[in-house]
């Protein structure tokens, strides 16, 4: 899906399993608008809760770290 840059940080910081908090600080963002994206995230990756984005998340830094994504 089309994310924006900001989202795919967004996905990226949750994949290393940053809290919201932790992700608002480093992108200089308030957490209310943090928890915007993450919304916007599980929508348009078609995902059923923000339980399920952060686990699509892990395994996509996980996998990204060893060089395997497949999508």
């Amino acid at each position: 899906p089309n994310l924006t840059d900001r989202e795919f940080e967004v996905f990226q910081l949750l994949g290393e399993a940053r809290s919201n908090r932790e992700i608002a600080g480093q992108l200089h963002l308030s957490p209310k608008t943090v928890e915007t994206h993450r919304m916007n995230l599980v929508r348009k990756l078609k995902l059923k809760s923000a339980a399920e984005l952060l686990r699509f998340a892990l395994q996509y830094v996980e996998k990204e770290a060893a060089g395997r994504w497949d999508g």
